[in-house]
C-alpha cells in the first residue's frame, strides 16, 4: 500500500480533525462533535458551478480522480501534520449550502465547532465543494481571537468583538458548520462614529491581519475582495504598505506629507548614556534619514551626563520614567491653560489641573509687587514633577532664580507656592513649547526605549517567577507603554532581555504586544544577537517594533556575520530569532573575535587612571579601522557649532581598580586559553569537573593572609564553573559584556596583561565608536557600557526605520540592510 492510500485508510478510521488557527506556538488539533441527529444533514444548494468555471478558479481540486498530496501546495498551517500537504480532489464545487436548516453562501462568515467548553472558531467560507468519495467540504478562512494569538491570556486589553484575518486556510466537514455571524473590517481610516456604528452592527471587527512569523500584527491594505479564492492573493492583499493604499483604493492616508519632514524626533527612554538611540539615529541617517535625539530621561546621572555630551542637541532629564509621564500630562494642561494648542486640538477633559485662573483679566493683573518678607521671583529655570525638596509631597514643581541671588540660591518650589507669578509661569511655559522642551502628543515621531529588567534577568535570585506583572521591579514595562499610549508616536521600539519570553510563560512579553495592539499599533517581535551584527559578544535581545496604522511597520535586520554563539531561547518563541530563517542564501562576514576588536590598543595596567591617552599603533583589523574613525558631525550642539573633540585620542582605556589580594590572584593566572583560578596553587580537578582544595598541602595564601583560592570560587555552581578568575583569549568571544568588572565570577580577564578589560574594552565589545565618550567613576562607566544596546544592532535597526519612515513596502518581518557594521561608519563620514 503506498504513502498516499495509508493515508487515506486512516483517515477512515478516524475522527475527523479541526487545525485550529491558533496562535501557536504550541500546536493544538481539535476533534470535531458529532453533528446532532434531530438536525437535518447538510447539503449543497443551486446549482453546481460550471466545470470550466471551477476548474479555472480551483485548479489543484481537478488534478486526479484521488485524493492527492502535493508538497507544499497549501498554505501555511499551524500544526506540522502531513495533512497540511493533502489537496482533496473534487467532483463540484457550489455557491451556497444549506446547515441545519440555515442558508450559507460563499464568502459568508460562520462559527466552526470547536471542544466542548471553548468558543467557537471563527472562518470565513470561501470554498466549498463535494470531494470525489462524495463528501461534502468547506474551505475555512480563519481569524484569530486575541487570546489565540501571542497575547495569549493578556487579552483583557482587546475588545472581546476584536479578532484578527489570518492566512491560515484548511479544509473541513460541511457539518461543522455551527451558525452564521457578521464580521466586518474596519478601514484604518474610518472615523469614530463610523467606526462604533460598524462595531455595533456586528458580531465581530477586524483591522489587522495576524501571521505567526515573528507574530505579526499587520494593518490590512484594502477590503479583501471576494473573489480572490487563492491564498497567495490574499497574502498581497495584507500588505502592511501606507504608500499602497493610495493605489488600492483611491486614498491616501492621514498625514502622508509626514514622508517629506526633513527630521524626525525622537524620545529615548531609559536611555542611559545613549548608544540605542545614538545608534538608531546613525543607521537612520545611512537609510537617508535624519533622526535626532530631542528628549532622552533616564534615572542614572551619570549617564545622563554622558549622552547629553555626546548629543548636546538634546534635551536630557534626570527622572524617574513615572514622573515624566506625570509631567508629560501637567504640561499639556498648562498648555492648553495658556492657550498654546489649536483650539480645534483642544479637549474637553475632567482631568484634575493646576489651575492658574489665567482668564482675560487675570493675564493683566500686575504680580511685579512684592509684599514685605517676600522675595521675588527673576525668572523659572527649569520644570520637574516629584520630590525634587525631599518634602514627601509630590507634585509639579518649578526651578526657580530669584531676584538679586545668583545660581548657588536657586530652589525648586511648587506650583502651589507661585499663585503671585501667572505672568512668570506663562512667560516659561510659552517659552517651553516654542522650543519644544517637552513634547506634546503627536510631537513625537519614535520612542525607543529599555524598561529596567531586573524583575526579569536571570541575575535575579529574588524574580516573582509566577506573577511577574506583580513584581514593582517590572512595573516600568507598563510605564513605557503609558508613556506611548499618551504620546502616540509614529514609531516604538522597545528592547529587553530575552526573559521577557521565558518567565512566567512568556506573560511579561505578551503583555507589551497587547498594550501596543490594543492602542490600534501594528507590531511585530524579534530576538538579535550581537555577534550576528558584528562584535565579539552573543548578547540576545528582543526587541519590539510598533507602528501606527497607516506606516509602514519596521523589519528586523537579517544577521551579516557568521556567529557561533547561542542563547536560550525556549521552543515556544524560537520563530522570532534572527538568522534561522531559511532559504536566504546571503554572504556573511567572518566572526569578529576579540583579537579584531582588541589587540591594538595600547597595553595599560591594573593601576591606570588616565581619562585620555594616544594611540601607540595603527589598526590591525578593519574592525579597529573603523571604530577609530573620527566622530561624525550629525551630533551638533544647540547652537549648531562642532563640538571640540579631539582626534586620536583615546577615551576611557581604564580598567577596574584590583584591590590588592585580587590583583596578586590575577597576576598568578597563566596567560594561556582557558586558564582560571582553576589553575592556581592548591586546586584539584576531579573526575566529576568539581574543583576542590589539595588536602595534601596546606592552603596557599596571598601576602595579607587570606586563602589564595577563595571559598566564592570553589562554590560556585557547586565548583563546576571555570569563570571565577578566568582569562579571555584572542580567538574567542564574550557571552554579554557585563556592569560589574569583578572577576569573582566572571571570565573577564584580559588575555595578555594582569587586569580585568577597560572600560573601553568592554565598549568596543559593544560596538561603541572610540569617539563615544562616558562620564561618572569607573564603576559607573562600566554600569553605562554593560546597560547599553550594542551598536551594530541598534545601526541595523535605524536602517530598518529609516526604509519604513519612507514608505517603502515590507512585504516580509525580515531583510538584509545595505550597509554592514563597522564600515558603515565611515559612511557617515562622506
Amino acid at each position: 500500500m503506498g504513502r498516499g492510500e495509508k493515508r487515506e485508510a486512516k483517515r477512515e478510521t478516524e475522527e475527523e480533525i479541526l487545525e485550529l488557527p491558533n496562535l501557536c506556538p504550541s500546536p493544538k488539533k481539535v476533534k470535531l462533535s458529532t453533528p446532532p441527529d434531530d438536525g437535518d444533514d447538510p447539503e449543497f444548494a443551486g446549482k453546481p458551478v460550471p466545470a470550466d468555471e471551477a476548474r479555472e478558479r480551483w485548479p489543484n481540486r481537478y488534478q486526479s480522480k484521488k485524493k492527492v498530496w502535493v508538497s507544499g501546495s497549501a498554505p501555511r498551517s499551524i500544526t506540522a501534520d502531513l495533512s497540511e500537504n493533502e489537496v482533496l480532489q473534487a467532483k463540484s464545487h457550489y455557491t451556497q449550502a444549506v446547515v441545519d436548516g440555515c442558508s450559507f453562501n460563499l464568502y459568508d462568515y460562520a462559527h466552526v465547532k470547536a471542544d466542548e467548553g471553548k468558543p467557537d472558531f471563527i472562518a470565513k467560507i470561501v470554498e466549498l465543494f463535494e470531494t470525489i468519495d462524495g463528501e461534502l467540504y468547506f474551505s475555512a478562512q480563519w481569524f484569530f481571537r486575541a487570546e489565540d494569538t501571542v497575547i495569549k491570556e493578556q487579552s483583557k486589553f482587546i475588545d472581546e468583538k476584536r479578532v484578527f484575518y489570518s492566512e491560515i486556510r484548511d479544509d473541513n466537514p460541511l457539518g461543522s458548520i455551527v451558525s452564521k455571524i457578521k464580521v466586518v473590517q474596519l478601514r484604518a481610516d474610518v472615523d469614530l462614529l463610523e467606526k462604533e456604528k460598524m462595531i455595533s452592527s456586528s458580531d465581530f471587527y477586524y483591522d489587522m491581519a495576524y501571521s505567526v512569523p515573528h507574530f505579526s500584527f499587520t494593518t490590512l491594505k484594502a477590503t479583501i475582495e471576494k473573489t480572490d479564492s487563492d491564498a497567495s492573493a490574499i497574502s498581497d492583499a495584507s500588505s502592511n504598505s501606507a504608500v499602497e493604499d493610495a493605489d488600492v483604493d483611491g486614498t491616501q492616508p492621514s498625514e502622508v506629507s509626514r514622508f517629506k519632514k526633513s527630521e524626525l524626533t525622537l524620545l529615548d527612554l531609559y536611555s542611559g548614556c545613549g548608544a540605542m538611540s545614538t545608534g538608531l539615529c546613525l543607521g537612520a541617517a545611512i537609510g537617508g534619514v535624519k533622526l535626532v535625539t530631542r528628549w532622552a530621561v533616564d534615572l542614572n546621572s551619570d549617564a545622563c551626563k554622558s549622552l547629553k555630551l555626546n548629543h548636546p542637541e538634546t534635551e536630557v532629564r534626570n527622572e524617574q520614567a513615572e514622573d515624566f509621564l506625570s509631567l508629560l500630562k501637567e504640561w499639556e494642561n498648562l498648555c492648553k491653560e495658556f492657550r498654546l494648542l489649536d483650539s480645534d486640538k483642544l479637549e474637553d477633559s475632567n482631568s484634575e489641573v493646576n489651575s492658574l485662573d489665567c482668564n482675560e483679566e487675570a493675564d493683566d493683573d500686575d504680580d511685579s509687587s512684592v509684599s514685605p518678607g517676600e522675595y521675588e521671583v527673576e525668572k523659572l529655570l527649569s520644570i520637574c514633577y516629584g520630590d525634587p525638596n525631599q518634602t514627601k509631597k509630590r507634585g509639579l514643581h518649578f526651578e526657580v532664580r530669584w531676584k538679586g541671588y545668583g545660581p548657588s540660591d536657586d530652589t525648586w518650589e511648587p506650583i502651589d507656592g507661585l499663585s503671585n507669578c501667572k505672568d512668570k509661569i506663562k512667560d516659561f511655559v510659552t517659552s517651553g513649547f516654542k522650543s519644544k522642551v517637552l513634547p506634546l502628543p503627536g510631537e513625537v515621531d519614535f520612542i525607543c526605549g529599555g524598561p529596567p529588567c531586573q524583575g526579569m534577568s536571570g541575575f535575579n535570585r529574588f524574580r516573582n517567577v509566577t506573577e511577574p506583572l506583580k513584581d514593582p521591579k517590572n512595573q516600568q514595562l507598563i510605564v513605557f507603554m503609558d508613556i506611548v499610549e499618551f504620546l502616540k508616536p509614529r514609531f516604538v521600539l522597545m528592547e529587553n532581555v530575552v526573559d521577557i519570553f521565558k518567565l512566567a510563560g512568556g506573560v511579561l512579553g505578551c503583555y507589551a504586544i497587547s498594550r501596543l495592539v490594543s492602542m490600534d499599533y501594528q507590531s511585530r517581535v524579534g530576538i538579535l544577537a550581537a555577534g550576528s551584527f558584528g562584535v565579539p559578544q552573543c548578547r540576545m535581545r528582543v526587541f519590539l517594533w510598533g507602528a501606527r496604522p497607516n506606516e509602514v511597520l519596521p523589519q528586523y535586520p537579517l544577521a551579516t556575520h557568521e556567529f557561533v554563539g547561542k542563547g536560550v531561547v525556549t521552543v515556544e518563541y524560537k520563530e522570532i530569532l534572527i538568522g534561522i530563517e531559511k532559504d536566504l542564501s546571503r554572504n556573511l562576514e567572518n566572526s569578529i573575535l576579540l583579537s579584531d576588536a582588541l589587540s591594538e590598543l595600547p597595553e595599560v595596567t591594573n593601576f591606570e587612571n588616565r581619562d585620555e591617552m594616544p594611540y601607540d599603533s595603527a589598526p590591525k583589523t578593519d574592525f579597529q579601522k573603523y571604530i577609530r574613525t573620527r566622530r561624525p558631525d550629525l551630533f551638533l550642539s544647540s547652537n549648531g557649532e562642532k563640538s571640540a573633540w579631539q582626534e586620536d585620542v583615546l577615551y576611557d582605556h581604564i580598567p577596574y581598580l584590583l584591590n590588592k589580594d585580587d590583583y596578586e590572584r590575577v597576576c598568578q593566572i597563566p596567560k594561556r586559553k582557558g586558564a582560571n583560578y582553576r589553575n592556581l596553587r592548591g586546586v584539584l580537578v576531579g573526575a566529576n569537573n568539581k574543583a576542590e582544595l589539595d588536602k595534601s598541602i596546606e592552603r596557599p595564601t596571598v601576602s595579607s593572609g587570606k586563602p589564595l583560592v577563595p571559598d566564592y570560587a570553589l562554590s560556585f555552581v557547586r565548583g563546576t564553573s571555570t569563570k571565577p578568575f578566568g582569562r579571555l583569549w584572542w580567538d574567542e568571544f564574550v557571552h554579554t559584556v557585563v556592569t560589574r568588572a569583578e572577576p569573582h565570577n566572571q571570565c573577564i580577564l584580559h588575555p595578555g596583561q594582569d587586569r580585568v578589560l577597560t572600560v573601553r574594552e568592554n565598549a568596543r565589545l559593544q560596538g561603541f565608536p572610540d569617539w563615544y565618550k562616558l562620564c561618572g567613576d569607573v564603576k559607573e562607566r562600566y554600569i553605562q557600557v554593560g546597560n547599553a544596546v550594542a551598536f551594530p544592532v541598534s545601526i541595523a535597526l535605524g536602517q530598518m526605520l529609516a526604509k519604513a519612515s519612507k514608505g517603502v513596502p515590507s512585504n516580509e518581518p525580515v531583510t538584509e540592510i545595505p550597509v554592514k557594521f563597522p564600515s558603515c561608519l565611515a559612511l557617515l563620514l562622506e
